[in-house]
């Protein structure tokens, strides 16, 4: 099983640690691009998949660096609709 396969899968059990580090190299490994809104763009982050046009944007959780289980629940709504997961 593939690093991505377990991402997915650990994604898929919606985990109360799910962290943003984990979230960007799953999301880069699907296709993915992070891209900030510029200098002032605070915490606020899209990620960008050019090939499908989709899009997930979000704000970056700050200490802890754990994503909310809202977060967690639209991140894989986009994916299914994809068919990415």
């Amino acid at each position: 099983m593939s690093k991505k396969d377990k991402l997915i899968n650990r994604l898929k059990s919606k985990p109360k640690d799910f962290a943003y580090g984990e979230l960007k190299s799953l999301l880069i490994a699907l296709g993915y691009e992070e891209s900030n809104k510029g200098k002032t763009s605070g915490s606020a982050v899209s990620f960008l998949n050019k090939t499908i046009g989709s899009v997930i944007m979000m704000h970056k959780p700050h200490n802890p660096d754990i994503l909310k289980p809202y977060q967690l629940k639209g991140i894989i709504e986009e994916l299914e609709n994809n068919n990415l997961i």
